[in-house]
């Protein structure tokens, strides 16, 4: 696929290079020389310095032959521009990343839908979605339902003392027959495996494991882990992430947010109607003890700042807070951030990234989820008919070894994935790829 990535920002040259390595033919415009030059001296792209609203510049890149533009700016409003003039110059489809909370309604994606712009994403929607999500599954440090709830990913870090450690995945099928789960990744060592049944799990594993709902409390269980009520939760952070976040929960949940700016605490006061919100720094100790952390049993930290996400989600460590969710935003201290006692992280450029790759695929996919802190996706694609998924039980396909096959949905029934489940057209498949597998996995499920 001929991709062009319009943009100023770190977000960008992460597409970009994602993109590039699965082998499709990227171009990027950006007004920056010096964010070319990192990219330039670390792959092989097609790279312009300009400005990507003027038609000059984006007549040079051939738009006709084009079949999607990623506009990721950090202003928006040129991202709308850059689609729109885009699309009239023949690119074939195009998606504009935006900020403002108007640009989530209906009303307004069917007005630029009106305008050639075929998809909004917002980064920060997407942020404070998982955050909503990972307050209501407490024990995991990262959980996906796929359709309707029928399947779910979920990862849990094993601590000392989990009942599966020192035990393989066949050993575990047989002393547990009653779950139904499948092991799709192991994260060790700042390495990924894809496991086999002799495949034996160690303590501080991260393990990524597909099932069906019922059988979600008893891995956890088995991964030491166990669910907790929520009621009181403190967010630190009052921009867009923290006031998506805070508007969803407040009706559940105790909220307290804490906002440095003085005037945008003003502004979250008349957009949140049941948050108690604190204009102070989430760093300050004696502050974080006058406002009852010990009380709090979630701390969200959503800053611009990924140092203070993560000291203050240690310092909420500290005071016995159960649950710990840091926004990291550099991508080379997420594995350190989960090695230190944060449960879950979250990024924007992963979780953009995992929103537009569907958009490269020839096969269908429904949906998509980028697991943080190791270069992997997990698609849910639809089989289509005479596709090579379909021809043979899934123990003979030649399926790609960077990947696994985890669940199949069927007429709205999840199984999970046995060797001799035959795989049927309009089948939903839910995948674990490594991005060296991206294009072989696609190929498989398109005829």
């Amino acid at each position: 696929m001929n991709i062009l990535i319009a943009g100023d920002s770190e977000m960008a040259l992460h597409i970009a290079r994602l993109l590039a390595n699965e082998k499709h033919n990227v171009s990027l415009i950006c007004p920056n020389k010096e964010l070319l030059k990192v990219i330039e001296s670390h792959s092989d792209l097609m790279t312009y310095v300009g400005d990507s609203t003027s038609i000059q510049m984006l007549q040079e890149v051939n738009p006709k032959r084009m079949d999607l533009l990623i506009s990721v700016h950090h202003d928006g409003r040129i991202n709308l521009l850059t689609a729109i003039m885009a699309k009239k110059l023949g690119v074939r489809k195009c998606i504009a990343k935006l900020h403002e909370v108007e640009s989530l309604t209906p009303e307004y994606k069917d007005f630029c839908k009106s305008l050639g712009i075929d998809f909004l994403v917002s980064p920060e929607k997407i942020a404070a979605k998982e955050i909503v999500n990972l307050l209501n599954n407490t024990a995991a440090a990262e959980i996906f339902d796929f359709s309707d709830n029928q399947l779910s990913l979920m990862l849990v870090k094993l601590e000392a003392g989990a009942p599966v450690i020192g035990k393989s995945l066949t050993q575990i099928a047989q002393e547990q027959p009653q779950i139904d789960f499948r092991a799709v990744a192991i994260h060790r060592l700042a390495r990924t495996i894809i496991p086999k049944g002799d495949d034996v799990f160690q303590e501080g594993d991260m393990a990524y494991v597909i099932t069906k709902p019922h059988g979600i409390e008893q891995l956890l269980e088995m991964g030491g882990k166990q669910r907790f009520e929520i009621f009181n939760v403190m967010i630190v952070g009052g921009g867009a992430v923290g006031k998506m976040a805070a508007a969803a929960l407040e009706k559940k949940f105790n909220i307290t947010l804490f906002e440095k700016n003085y005037e945008r605490c003003q502004e979250l006061s008349d957009y949140l109607s049941d948050t108690l919100i604190i204009n102070g720094d989430a760093r300050d100790i004696t502050l974080l003890e006058d406002e009852n952390i010990r009380a709090m049993d979630a701390f969200v930290a959503v800053t611009n700042n990924s140092e203070t996400n993560i000291l203050t989600c240690l310092l909420a460590r500290k005071f016995g807070v159960k649950k710990t969710i840091a926004l990291v935003e550099n991508l080379d201290f997420i594995d350190i951030s989960q090695n230190v006692g944060i449960d879950t992280i979250i990024n924007k450029k992963l979780g953009t990234a995992s929103y537009i790759i569907r958009f490269t695929m020839a096969a269908e996919v429904i949906s998509t989820k980028c697991l943080i802190g190791i270069e992997a996706e997990v698609f849910e694609f639809v089989a289509a008919k005479g596709s090579a998924v379909t021809q043979k039980p899934i123990r003979k396909l030649k399926f790609p070894v960077k990947a696994i096959i985890g669940g199949i949905i069927r007429e709205g029934k999840g199984y999970i994935a046995g060797g001799d489940f035959q795989i049927e057209a309009s089948d939903k498949v839910v995948v674990f790829a490594l991005p060296q597998a991206f294009h072989q996995v696609d190929k498989m499920f398109r005829n």
